[in-house]
């Protein structure tokens, strides 16, 4: 099979290969079998296969897609510092392996809910470019219509349900996905992520055990980057064991810089959750950012620290190792691919910086319901100062 014959997914993120990634690598369609690199830890289950399953595809497709949610995420970093864009901005860089292998393990039926760090979810689950910088730079192109920035990305016919700024407030909210999604039997799943930092909020627990009670299919996902906002995990939790949390509900530890690793592991929560209700994931994972934009990310950890992780970790560098290990493409395809990426990312910015903001009557819009009639009166209930539309 080509390289230039390998095109991505069929969910919107990245273009097909480049006419310029012309040599044949290999002809073989069968499997390719690839070891997480650590074995995953279980509570109250029996832990999956370390062995996963993947294609030539799946591998340079992992490779392009992550490197575009790479090259993304930096380009805001500068659009930020350009005061392009405004208000609260979290970046997902070094994640990248946590949103790409939940995307190969379910389908856009199972439904996908998150924090405000949502940029690459956003594009994994078919966003484009163009939406996304159009959202941050407040565009009337933008997924959110330009109204939501960073923190607001949603996308309803892929099941996205955001972006959401209010720590922890998502899960209760995914839970009810879930409860929707049992009560109209869709046989599918939502994925409800928080951070470490979000781990330890009452509401979580709360919607867990009303999961538990009625074996909904939700699967809380604790994206453990190791720090909420400037505190250690350490320093916040008594036991950071996050997937032993559900006390009474399955868990399971995942290496989330193994983009296998967590394809096989949310696998097996799909499995599980249609089966027998909740499970919770721990993906041990890292951001090389700060918190936020605001946070410079280095007064609570050294640099040393972020860079052994980039140089031991970094998800992207394993996909590259493995995608040369089997020979499906050489130093020089793949550096092309970059370039290839980097443009299309300048080009999406572009693109967006020529969109129009929302017109000022839009601050008006999408905050009552349509057509429900509310009427609002006097204190005397005889006058009616508004008619709602």
């Amino acid at each position: 099979m080509a390289l230039s014959r390998l095109s991505s997914r069929s969910n919107g993120i990245a273009r097909p290969f480049s006419a310029a990634f012309n040599r044949f690598i290999s002809t073989d369609t069968t499997p390719i079998t690839i070891e997480t690199s650590l074995p995953f830890t279980a509570h109250l289950c029996d832990p999956p296969s370390r062995s996963v399953e993947s294609s030539s595809q799946e591998l340079l497709d992992f490779f392009r897609t992550m490197a575009l949610m790479r090259r993304m995420e930096i380009a805001a970093d500068s659009l930020y510092k350009a005061k392009l864009i405004r208000g609260f901005c979290h970046l997902y860089d070094g994640q990248e392996a946590v949103a790409i292998g939940m995307e190969a393990a379910i389908t856009k039926k199972d439904a996908i809910i998150t924090a405000y760090r949502d940029h690459c979810i956003f594009l994994g689950r078919g966003g484009s470019l163009h939406e996304v910088f159009s959202e941050l730079m407040g565009r009337q192109a933008g997924c959110s219509k330009g109204k939501g920035g960073s923190m607001h990305f949603y996308k309803k016919d892929s099941s996205f349900y955001g972006g959401h700024g209010i720590v922890g407030a998502q899960v209760p909210l995914g839970c009810g996905i879930a409860f929707a999604q049992k009560y109209n039997k869709e046989e599918a799943v939502t994925f409800a992520l928080y951070g470490d930092g979000a781990a330890n909020q009452g509401q979580l627990f709360e919607a867990l055990n009303i999961s538990a009670l009625w074996d909904l299919p939700a699967i809380l996902v604790c994206e453990n980057n190791h720090y909420g906002m400037g505190t250690a995990e350490w320093r916040a939790a008594k036991s950071p064991s996050y997937y032993k949390r559900g006390d009474y509900v399955p868990g399971l530890k995942v290496d989330g810089m193994d983009a296998f690793a967590v394809k096989q592991a949310c696998k097996f929560a799909k499995d599980h959750a249609l089966e027998k209700g909740p499970i919770i994931l721990e993906m041990d994972t890292y951001r090389y950012h700060g918190h936020s934009m605001s946070d410079p990310g280095s007064t609570y950890r050294t640099r040393d620290e972020i860079s052994g992780v980039r140089q031991e970790r970094d998800p992207i560098e394993r996909i590259k190792k493995l995608v040369l290990s089997h020979d499906l493409a050489t130093e020089k395809e793949l550096k092309d691919m970059e370039k290839e990426i980097r443009k299309e990312v300048d080009d999406a910015i572009a693109k967006a910086k020529d969109c129009p903001m929302p017109e000022p009557s839009e601050l008006f819009t999408n905050v009552y319901v349509k057509g429900f009639g509310t009427e609002s009166f006097g204190p005397d209930r005889k006058e009616v100062k508004a008619a709602l539309p």
